[in-house]
């Protein structure tokens, strides 16, 4: 039997759930990561977001034929997400006691 329209909202909200709990344990990494960083550029790290971007298309392209146009979607969102955690970093970095990396 296929799943009703409530059977898929009811696993989308798990999901987000779940994709909640990621993103704070993202958040996490990123808070301790701002202790490594000695000045607002590294903050910003403009080559490590291409990285990242790149990386994550490349992973959502691997899914791209359950759902066409998903790696452009991806990028989207973590586009929006990052500079997000950016902001929050250089709020951090304002703050933050720097160790030796």
């Amino acid at each position: 039997m296929a799943p009703t329209l409530a059977d898929l909202r009811q696993r989308i909200d798990s999901l987000d759930e779940q994709i909640v709990a990621l993103l704070a344990q993202r958040a996490q990494c990123v808070r301790d990561a701002t202790r490594f960083k000695r000045d607002a550029f590294q903050v910003q790290a403009p080559a490590r977001q291409a990285q990242v971007f790149e990386r994550v298309r490349g992973l959502a392209a691997e899914h791209e034929a359950s759902f066409p146009g998903l790696p452009a979607i991806v990028e989207s969102t973590y586009r929006t997400l990052v500079a997000g955690f950016v902001a929050a970093e250089g709020d951090l970095f304002q703050q933050t006691e720097p160790i030796e990396p």
